[in-house]
């Protein structure tokens, strides 16, 4: 049966006891299981079975994640989370509850409190019993309160180009502001074995445990600004052990069975970064640079809600065996503003290929495209873009590629179009299948039928004081 443990009140939740005051152990491993929706399957299993860990931290959010998990909710209540977590869990919940491994994801999506119920019935039915409680940390998700937030003052204007929100109100889908370590903390403090999340920071997934585990003070700010380097290097799974390497990515040895990255940290925030022995894949200075650099603006102003961390302070040191040593980073205090991922519907698009063969292949690429753009012209249809690429030769690269050789044995031709309205966009997918018999000749493969008609959504940043924010922070226990 499951039980609700009452709930902490926003305020308590806020104001919840801080870290412990000292250490449960002298390190502390921290292992990435997912580093996005979609990501390998197997390797949450592999780090629960592959050795010693105290923490599996799973990362399923991007920013059009959380919109198209909104889009879930509307049409299913009991939906809005990223529903493979749930069989992954009853997988693994019964080794985690043997070994004591916690497990800490913002697989709650947009309906974290859903997502706890179905993994309390997956905890049920692997008979992890009452071994395993989970907390559930709410407050992210802004949609019911957008309006109020408006009216009070917060215009929550575009980061980039200083819109107010007000402009595309109708046309928001989703609007989930960045919590930090805080409800994570409180949810550890708490009792809680596996702890879900909405729209929490990425790095937040490993460094809450540390904070916890370590009794971080909340102005500790060099402790925790190691901890979101450590997050940072965690967040995105094997890409800081081996895969997606570019610097010499031929020599990593087995990625098919790549093990996925460890933090292993101490109390003075210090860390190695590692992977289970036998696990292929490699931890090494060039494959954690490359992390660390990954979706990095200014380096010494990384922000979080907790701290804002300077990478230009890191320091790596090549320790071997997969190995590598992290110290020596300095943070200060966190910002009074918070971040607030937006997402809106921005119209429509769709996307239709051919592939053309040899001999000239290039030039009939480009004939069909400027055939199709003649038909759409006479129609009369109008698109705020229209996108031709040849893929094979300049879809990567753009105009830089140059002109493509005449041998090209073959290339594939990708239009695609934007616009707001979606009959003009529908009538485009049906223009695109007649090139076959009256255009250029050598059409090889007409990719997945007619082009599907799909919503845009698009990414809107915005700030907000997190005193709006913070204070609706609650935490809920779940036993299953």
């Amino acid at each position: 049966m499951t039980r609700t443990v009452p709930r902490r009140t926003a305020r308590s939740a806020a104001n919840a006891p801080g870290p412990r005051s000292g250490a449960r152990r002298g390190k502390v491993r921290v292992a990435s299981g997912q580093g996005f929706w979609g990501d390998d399957l197997e390797a949450p299993v592999r780090q629960v079975n592959g050795g010693d860990i105290d923490y599996l931290m799973l990362d399923y959010l991007a920013e059009v994640t959380m919109s198209i998990m909104q889009k879930q909710r509307s049409r299913d209540p009991r939906a809005g989370y990223a529903r493979d977590f749930v069989p992954l869990m009853e997988r693994i919940f019964p080794a985690c509850v043997e070994r004591g491994i916690r497990v800490v994801t913002n697989a709650g999506g947009v309906n974290p409190a859903e997502c706890a119920r179905a993994v309390a019935g997956a905890g049920r039915r692997a008979g992890a019993g009452g071994g395993a409680r989970i907390g559930v940390v709410t407050g992210d998700d802004l949609m019911d309160r957008l309006d109020e937030l408006l009216a009070s003052g917060h215009p929550l204007a575009n980061m980039e180009t200083g819109r107010p929100l007000a402009e595309i109100r109708d046309r928001v889908r989703s609007a989930n502001v960045y919590l930090g370590a805080r409800p994570i903390v409180a949810a550890l403090d708490a009792g809680a074995t596996v702890v879900v999340t909405g729209r929490s920071t990425d790095t937040a997934l490993t460094y809450g445990p540390l904070a916890w585990e370590f009794g971080w003070p909340r102005d500790g700010w060099d402790l925790l600004a190691s901890g979101v380097v450590a997050g940072h290097i965690n967040e995105c799974g094997a890409q800081a052990s081996g895969g997606n390497c570019s610097a010499e990515w031929w020599s990593i040895p087995d990625l098919a069975g790549v093990g996925f990255p460890i933090i292993e940290a101490g109390p003075d925030g210090s860390f190695v970064v590692t992977k289970h022995p036998g696990s292929g894949g490699a931890v090494s200075l060039r494959t954690v640079k490359e992390q660390i650099l990954y979706e990095m603006g200014d380096p010494s102003s990384y922000i979080t809600p907790d701290v804002v961390a300077d990478f230009t302070t890191i320091r790596l040191s090549e320790e071997g065996g997969d190995r590598v040593g992290v110290h020596g980073i300095r943070g200060r205090p966190p910002t009074p503003s918070l971040k607030v991922s937006v997402a809106h519907s921005a119209g429509y698009k769709a996307v239709g290929t051919l592939v053309y063969a040899w001999p000239d292949a290039a030039a009939k690429a480009r004939a069909a495209a400027r055939i199709l753009r003649e038909r759409l012209d006479r129609l009369g249809l109008a698109f705020e873009k229209v996108l031709v690429e040849l893929v094979g030769w300049d879809a990567t690269h753009g105009h830089l590629a140059g002109d493509p050789p005449p041998d090209l044995p073959e290339v594939q031709l990708r239009v695609g179009v934007r616009g707001p309205d979606r009959a003009a966009v529908e009538r485009f997918t049906r223009e695109v299948a007649p090139l076959v018999l009256t255009g250029p000749p050598s059409v090889t493969g007409f990719a997945g039928g007619r082009p599907r008609v799909q919503e845009i959504v698009a990414y809107w940043p915005a700030l907000i004081d997190r005193r709006a924010v913070e204070p609706r922070v609650a935490v809920d226990m779940v036993e299953v």
